[in-house]
């Protein structure tokens, strides 16, 4: 088969093109009878990467790309005028790319890096459960920025990738202890899906650890877990966990809800239910984007360094570019903004 790409072989095995790189990388996690049948492929095929072209065309660009998996995010919205001036401030060309929610990143971004003869990219969002080996198959200058990854690429004292993001346990933690600070016994969390082992497992531990350190015990029906056949995020996911803890019959006072649009889901079935904010129940989200300033009442959120984060995925980047080979691991705070969806409960129920 002439010209034969990774796609190809991913076809023809049956598997993901981020399993067929893990496989030609020789990566510990994947599944040996696995890696035999790709490089069965490769070797029937005489697939052979053609690094050495490609490098010599990447050389000859000044563009640098923002992929971006989750285009509808409007955090990441607000990003994008701080990554395309910061990068234009350098003298790069900027270029916004976006993929579909089920898209492949790894597939995606070494498209795009013979597509476009690339000099740096930026990942914003999305999951990488191996970012070493996407990394490494790109074989360009890249940054995670707020992208969901394996806990032991995190857990490591030097990173083996660069990346920013902030501490999403901790920052869960703090909006649940203001809770507990204001007098709220029973605090129902809208979470991530069941399963989920990224930002949505990380602020479910911030909401348990928070009760934990108040006295609190942790209720398992106090969760509401988004939807598998809705939008991941969304107000729609929001709207409907949120009802069903309303409709459920379980006594709670305030929703911990781990971002700003699926809050805007939760007004409106508290709405619906005919109950009122804060008087009712109390709410705090989490991003910080713009529009939750106009809700009614005002959200109370935590806050992302948009900005800073943005920034620093530049600097990290121009590093790299320039050179410097350590890889570094960024992690900025949230900052509660205190506005009027949560009241004060006096004789701490």
């Amino acid at each position: 088969m002439a010209g034969l790409t990774i796609k190809d072989i991913a076809r023809i095995c049956d598997v993901s093109i981020s399993t067929v790189s893990r496989a030609i990388n020789n990566d510990p996690g994947i599944n040996a009878r696995t890696r035999e049948r790709v490089l069965q492929v490769v070797k029937e095929f005489n697939y052979i990467p053609n690094n050495s072209a490609r490098n010599l065309k990447m050389a000859e660009s000044n563009t640098i790309v923002l992929l971006v998996k989750g285009i509808n995010n409007p955090f990441f919205q607000s990003m994008f005028p701080y990554f395309q001036a910061g990068l234009e401030k350098e003298g790069y060309q900027y270029l916004l790319h976006t993929i579909d929610e089920d898209a492949d990143e790894a597939y995606a971004a070494e498209e795009i890096t013979k597509e476009k003869r690339l000099k740096g990219i930026i990942f914003l969002g999305g999951i990488l459960d191996y970012p070493e080996v996407v990394l490494e198959n790109i074989q360009v200058p890249a940054v995670l920025c707020s992208v969901a990854v394996a806990s032991p690429v995190l857990d490591k004292a030097e990173p083996r990738i660069s990346m920013v993001s902030i501490d999403d346990e901790a920052e869960a933690y703090k909006a649940v202890s203001y809770f507990c600070r204001k007098g709220h016994r029973r605090i129902a969390i809208i979470a991530g899906r069941k399963g989920d082992y990224t930002v949505g497992s990380r602020r479910l531990a911030g909401y348990r650890r928070a009760l934990q350190d108040y006295g609190i015990p942790f209720d398992p029906e106090l969760v509401g877990y988004q939807k598998e056949d809705l939008p991941e995020y969304s107000e729609a996911n929001g709207y409907a966990a949120a009802m069903e803890l309303l409709k459920s019959g379980r006594r709670f006072t305030a929703f911990f809800v781990i971002s700003d649009r699926m809050a805007m889901g939760v007004y409106k079935a508290i709405y619906d239910t005919g109950k009122k904010i804060p008087e009712d129940y109390s709410v705090i989200g989490f991003d910080g984007i713009e529009a939750v300033r106009y809700m009614y009442p005002a959200l109370t959120t935590m806050i992302q360094p948009a900005r800073k984060m943005a920034q620093s995925s530049i600097d990290l980047l121009m590093d790299q570019i320039n050179g410097d080979t350590r890889k570094k691991h960024v992690m900025y705070e949230a900052e509660l903004h205190e506005r009027d969806s949560v009241r004060t409960i006096e004789d701490k129920e």
